[in-house]
């Protein structure tokens, strides 16, 4: 069994075992290091989509951005939300941050609808955090059911 050699499809080449090779090293400082400040500080758009005969409706979270900062944008099938969050920054004297999970930055989030929507109906609603959209299809129903024979 000594004699058998492991093949890397990282590398394309075969590679031995190092029998020096660590285990313990490579657990050391395992999840002690930090992550990247944009992963941790970068806001998200979850949203719930659901559909009837004549509208979509839309439930998207965006805790901490103030109603003023969202921006709904209706073309056609296409819908785009946008949000900016922003921090307040009070620096004090003598004082230094040692963690900040507070949230900054700008979110976007785009879909495409299987009908048009009727910009002139659309509805859009924010409180506590929570946009709700009412987009109703254009022409009504879209959707027609027919009999399998």
């Amino acid at each position: 069994m000594a004699n058998i050699m492991r093949h890397s499809p990282l590398f394309g080449e075969m590679t031995r075992p190092d029998p020096f090779y660590n285990v313990e090293d490579w657990f050391k400082n395992f999840g002690m290091r930090p992550f990247s400040a944009e992963m941790e500080n970068a806001p998200t758009i979850k949203m719930d989509l659901t559909e009837n005969d004549t509208a979509y409706t839309v439930r998207a979270e965006m805790p901490g951005v103030k109603k003023e900062n969202v921006k709904v944008q209706i073309d056609g099938k296409q819908v785009s939300i946008s949000a900016e969050t922003k921090e307040e920054k009070e620096e004090k004297e003598g004082e230094r941050v040692i963690c900040r999970e507070c949230r900054q930055g700008s979110v976007y989030r785009s879909f495409t609808l299987g009908s048009e929507v009727d910009e002139t109906k659309a509805e859009a609603k924010y409180e506590n955090g929570t946009l709700e959209l009412v987009l109703p299809k254009k022409g009504g129903k879209t959707a027609k059911r027919i009999e399998v024979k």
